[in-house]
């Protein structure tokens, strides 16, 4: 079992008050807190060796370009990729999506199809319609039940030759459901598409492994894992990577350039042209360091065990319905009958509690459930049992003021 209270102590802003009351932090799906160590990291490196990198032969050129392919090959072998060279930084999932498409942009042609989820986020919706709006493929949706759980019989029969890329989420940002990912990416390849999942709201939770999972590309964000913000990771398979165009030209991703023609550079700075976020993606090694100190097994038996404690607290307040009811992660999605989301929130903020309002950029999930939004509570590995009461008894005052 995990020492709460001691993992508490690494992050500063849990000891601060939030309208002279403790801060209860349940907006974690949105972004994580930053432990000290990560913190510590950010200033250590621009105290001590701050310079561009892959470019200067003077020692803090080359210190600053250590720790950054170090950190490079953390996350390989934190998500278990092949090589460094498939791990990409990039400033966050919506940065790797984007990426990809740009890429597919070259590829795909009229009559392909895409394949997206009625549960993504819409930075898994939009550039996919912008890219089918583009090339003239077409945009087919997997259809989602009243538990909130996406219907592979749907999904099977979507599946045909002119597939080329099937993109969803691992874990829903809004509901907090884990989809079935590893038989979707097998059924896809099945009919020979490429697979993509955001792993935006999982690698806080989990440890994804890409060779096991066989998906082409993973991306996820650094600020959902205790890391900076401006900071994420897409993953490719070389094959993919190397078959993409670049997604911009400069700096960094050339190889040699005249004005008659320009080649570019091995991966993976193909895909990393200019001056990157060099701190965060250094710190962002430190921040996987630190989750997988705390280990992720003991992570998710902390975070299951709040989220079977919030599940019973909030179905005490009569009125109240759970959005997302198939098997989830640590996020409870909810409703209390004839009372605005945005009204619940806004006065157990007075109490100093951080949820999330609004329809959590998932306006399909909300239309699918024909309401506005839901109130959003979303744990993490340092929070309690404790806060969770807190929680439901200021939503029982906001019920009773509202009513």
């Amino acid at each position: 079992m995990l020492d709460i209270q001691k993992i508490r102590a690494d992050f500063p802003i849990l000891s601060e008050k939030v309208n002279g009351k403790p801060l209860v932090y349940f907006d974690n799906g949105a972004t994580s807190q930053k432990p000290q160590i990560v913190i510590d990291a950010i200033a250590k490196y621009y105290q001590e060796i701050n310079a561009n990198i892959h470019r200067g032969v003077h020692t803090l050129s080359q210190l600053a370009t250590d720790a950054y392919e170090i950190s490079r090959v953390k996350i390989q072998h934190h998500i278990n990729a092949k090589f460094s060279h498939e791990v990409l930084f990039t400033s966050g999932t919506t940065h790797g999506i984007n990426l990809v498409t740009n890429g597919f942009a070259s590829i795909l042609k009229p009559g392909d199809e895409v394949i997206v989820s009625s549960l993504e986020h819409h930075s898994n919706i939009v550039p996919w319609q912008m890219l089918c709006e583009k090339t003239g493929a077409t945009l087919k949706v997997i259809p989602m039940n009243e538990e909130g759980e996406l219907i592979m019989e749907a999904y099977d029969a979507l599946l045909s030759e002119k597939t080329k890329v099937v993109t969803v989420n691992h874990i829903s940002n809004a509901l907090g459901i884990i989809n079935p990912i590893k038989y979707m990416i097998e059924k896809a390849h099945a009919v020979g598409a490429a697979v993509l999942i955001d792993g935006a709201q999982a690698v806080p939770h989990l440890k994804p492994d890409v060779q096991d999972l066989d998906c082409d590309f993973y991306a996820f964000s650094g600020h959902k894992m205790c890391g900076p913000t401006g900071t994420g990771i897409l993953y490719g398979k070389e094959e993919w990577l190397n078959k993409l165009p670049p997604y911009q030209g400069g700096g960094e991703m050339i190889k040699e350039v005249t004005f008659e023609k320009t080649t570019y550079a091995d991966l993976p700075h193909k895909f990393e042209a200019g001056t990157p976020n060099i701190a965060g993606g250094i710190v962002l090694g430190t921040a996987v360091d630190y989750l997988n100190h705390i280990g992720f097994h003991n992570i998710h038996q902390h975070e299951t065990h709040l989220l079977e404690h919030a599940t019973k607290r909030l179905l005490e307040i009569e009125g109240l319905k759970i959005y997302g009811t198939g098997n989830k992660a640590s996020v409870v999605s909810f409703n209390i009958d004839g009372i605005h989301p945005y009204d619940i929130g806004s006065i157990i903020d007075k109490l100093g509690i951080a949820v999330r309002t609004g329809h959590h950029c998932a306006q399909p999930i909300m239309n699918f459930f024909c309401i506005p939004g839901t109130i959003r509570a979303s744990f993490s590995f340092y929070n309690t049992k404790e806060e969770i009461d807190i929680m439901v008894e200021a939503i029982k005052k906001a019920k009773t003021m509202l009513s």
